[in-house]
């Protein structure tokens, strides 16, 4: 199946493209070239620049809200985004809990909910894995009881991004202990200023706390915030993975990455070397094999089929494709990437050698890729069992 753009799309890519490069900021854009940490200001007002096209909402039916753009379109807005150094979107709110709740809240949720969203004046993480259920959802352990008009939910999240911003949580919880695992999970729309929470940051490897723990203690969440109905978390959960798997390729934005590094390598005398040739080289066909699969499974969508588990394909190769060019730039700075700078990484002191300054830490932060939206070795798994029918 063959994916051919119109004059229309092919003109709609335009739109993107001119609207979002005279509206980066050239500071933001410096801080993502160099990988330097963004704060929720910088996540925020890049946001009201998108909202103001009602871009930020770029995948929602106009039923919801959204621009109603055609799959073809989101995808060419997505490798437009990509190709810029535009921030990785927040996808907790406006990609993952309102796509749930414009498909299976209630008409009062969606009046509640969906504006704040939409607008960007609500920022969302997501409560989903457990320390001792992250790719095995269905193990997870925090409870919500039902007491009248609330469940009063104890447990604990972990791994939760941003969750120190947020002021909304979308969370999976166990209402029924008593049925198959699946069966009993709900979910759940919940206050982060509630009562009974506390937020408390994970350091990781990198040197950032975008990861946190969160701790519920006898918060009381109203049934009114639950999503459909109770036990069928499990079938909103999934629906949302499917979402996620099949954005989670970031070809566009890998792409960016590569022609970054081999300006690097020109830089630095390097772009003749064999080895390095030879692995941009590998890379270069690598991504060209992932866009060939994202166009492929574009062209099914837009002929009306759903995705379903090839997305998993997609997470796979997206994400081992990020790490390889995080490897790559380490390489290529050698030990001039060794010097650790959180003044550098915070954005509060300049490098002279800012490609080099901030690729330890994006490869450090990008060993996550593969765990992270199920681990990899579920993705194949899935692939195994829903496609080749093994085990």
């Amino acid at each position: 199946m063959t994916m051919i753009f119109t004059d229309d799309d092919k003109a709609f890519s335009a739109e993107v493209r001119t609207y979002l490069s005279d509206n980066l900021p050239a500071e933001l854009a410096r801080k993502v070239r160099y990988n330097q940490r963004l704060t929720r200001d910088d996540y925020t007002s890049w946001q009201d620049v998108l909202a103001a096209r009602n871009w930020h909402a770029v995948g929602w039916p106009a039923s919801a809200g959204g621009p109603g753009l055609t799959q073809t379109q989101r995808y060419l807005f997505e490798r437009e985004y990509g190709a810029l150094s535009c921030p990785h979107p927040c996808q907790f709110g406006i990609a993952m809990a309102g796509p749930v709740i414009f498909t299976f809240g209630n008409d009062e949720q969606k009046a509640r909910f969906l504006p704040g969203i939409r607008e960007n004046k609500d920022f969302w993480c997501q409560g989903y894995s457990e320390p001792g259920a992250g790719s095995d959802l269905a193990a997870l352990k925090t409870t919500a009881v039902r007491e009248g008009d609330h469940y009063r939910v104890n447990g604990q999240k972990i791994w939760t991004t941003w969750a120190n911003w947020a002021d909304w949580m979308f969370c999976l919880v166990k209402t029924d202990l008593e049925v198959k695992p699946q069966r009993g999970i709900s979910f759940l729309l919940i206050d982060m200023r509630s009562p009974g929470i506390t937020v408390r940051p994970i350091k990781t490897i990198d040197g950032d706390e975008e990861f946190n723990e969160v701790f519920f203690n006898d918060v009381l969440v109203p049934v009114e915030n639950r999503i459909g109905e109770e036990g069928q978390g499990w079938t909103y959960a999934k629906f949302l993975l499917e979402f996620e798997r099949f954005s989670m390729s970031g070809a566009a934005r890998s792409r960016r990455v590569l022609s970054e590094i081999r300006a690097d390598a020109e830089a630095l005398g390097k772009a003749d070397d064999a080895r390095v040739a030879e692995r941009l080289t590998r890379l270069e066909i690598e991504l060209l094999a992932l866009e060939h699969m994202e166009l492929h499974l574009l062209a099914r969508s837009v002929g009306g089929e759903n995705p379903g588990p090839e997305a998993s394909k997609l997470k796979i190769r997206g994400t081992e494709i990020a790490q390889a060019l995080s490897r790559l730039r380490v390489d290529l700075h050698a030990e001039d990437c060794l010097v650790h700078s959180e003044a550098f990484l915070d954005a509060s002191e300049p490098s002279d050698n800012p490609s080099a300054m901030g690729a330890i830490a994006t490869y450090l932060n990008q060993r996550k890729l593969t765990i992270w939206g199920g681990s990899n070795e579920v993705q194949r798994m899935i692939l195994a069992k829903q496609i080749l029918e093994l085990g």
